[in-house]
């Protein structure tokens, strides 16, 4: 007993050492030598672990780096459920100084709106933070009140409608770029999150108007939480390939689905076969095909989340160009900003264990997309 303890610290020791564990696929892995500089292979079978040193081989005895691999496990599956919090940014800096000796000092005014002015009592600067919408002439709260507008139903006329009322003078082009501008910037922050979904996904597929001709947007949510996954847009529906999609699922969520719900499309099969495919039968995703509304087996949550993009492409007419931001941004407004009422109030990335402060949670994101990006840019 005591040289099993003795094995399973060193294992530990093993797990917290950055780098000396390498996750291959779901059942292999590269173990560091706590002694030398070369590696062990540890691998998961149906009979038990299996590792090539020589306590596992010759010895029978469940080694150190088993241990290590099992601990490993245990760590990601306690970081992967701690919530995210998403905060927002606030001024604690002088830009100047770095100081934290700053109070408030007036409202400095322009054609679009107020902003808020600082001064720094070490250095005597006056300063204003606008993170996100630098060089901007409208202010955050009337582009994010237009993206709230739009994505909630109203047309970028109507949108310029309402802003012209609150004497923001802009044209819907301006509106569309807004979107096209923020939701890239919001995309590329939110990706990096991984929300914590079940093990059952469902899909579909809607028809779009792109253009004036008829296509296809495949779309992939979870089924517990409603976090839609991923989306793809294409040209046919039971011929196109949507690997791509199933490919961005498992990236963006860190796994596959044990179950995955869908109509009788083909292609919905041959995606989970190829993409998705284990050599052991009990790790592939079950299949569910037969989708019928008099039986227990439905597809409803999915054709709701259908019915929310057909009342928003209603409003457009149809939409210019495949890659439009327009589906993104619905997809960022559909997870992190709209209040289901199948989830007592919450939001889907809520429900995923990622929460956004505040009461403007569109100027939230995008300040903290906007500061992670600075950080980077100074490194």
């Amino acid at each position: 007993m005591q040289e099993i303890n003795l094995r399973e610290s060193k294992g530990e020791i093993i797990a917290r050492q950055f780098g000396w564990i390498k996750r291959l696929d779901e059942h292999s892995y590269k173990v560091h030598s706590q002694s030398g500089n070369f590696e062990y292979d540890v691998m998961s079978t149906e009979i038990g672990w299996f590792c090539s040193c020589a306590d596992a081989m010759y010895r029978g005895t469940k080694c150190k780096h088993i241990f290590a691999v099992e601990l490993s496990f245990i760590l990601r599956k306690i970081v992967a459920k701690e919530p995210i919090n998403i905060q927002p940014v606030s001024v604690k800096n002088c830009p100047s100084c770095n100081s934290e000796n700053i109070v408030k000092h007036g409202v400095r005014h322009n054609q679009s709106g107020d902003i808020q002015r600082w001064s720094c009592k070490n250095c005597e600067k006056w300063f204003t933070i606008n993170l996100g919408f630098e060089k901007m002439k409208a202010t955050p709260q009337a582009i994010t009140g237009a993206m709230q507008l739009y994505f909630t139903g109203e047309s970028f006329r109507n949108v310029q409608k309402f802003l012209k009322l609150q004497g923001v003078g802009v044209s819907h082009v301006a509106v569309y770029k807004w979107i096209d501008k923020y939701v890239k910037l919001m995309q590329d922050y939110l990706d990096k999150l991984t929300p914590q979904v079940s093990d059952t996904w469902r899909t579909d597929e809607l028809y779009i108007k792109v253009k004036g001709n008829m296509k296809y947007l495949f779309a992939m949510m979870d089924d517990e939480t409603r976090f839609w996954i991923a989306q793809q847009v294409a040209d046919n529906k039971g011929t196109s390939d949507v690997r791509p999609m199933f490919k961005e699922a498992r990236e963006r969520m860190g796994k596959k689905p044990k179950t995955l719900i869908s109509d009788g499309a083909t292609n919905f099969a041959e995606a989970n076969t190829k993409e998705w495919r284990t050599m052991k039968v009990t790790t592939r995703t079950e299949h569910i095909r037969d989708i019928r509304f008099d039986g227990t087996v439905h597809n409803n949550k999915m054709e709701r989340m259908n019915g929310e993009v057909r009342d928003r492409e209603k409003v457009m007419r149809g939409l210019k160009r495949k890659d439009t931001p327009i589906l993104k941004g619905y997809q960022i407004f559909h997870n992190y900003i709209r209040e289901h009422e199948g989830l007592n109030g919450k939001t889907p990335a809520e429900a995923c264990g990622i929460t956004v402060e505040g009461d403007n949670k569109w100027l939230t994101i995008i300040q903290n997309a906007r500061y992670l990006n600075v950080i980077n840019e100074e490194n």
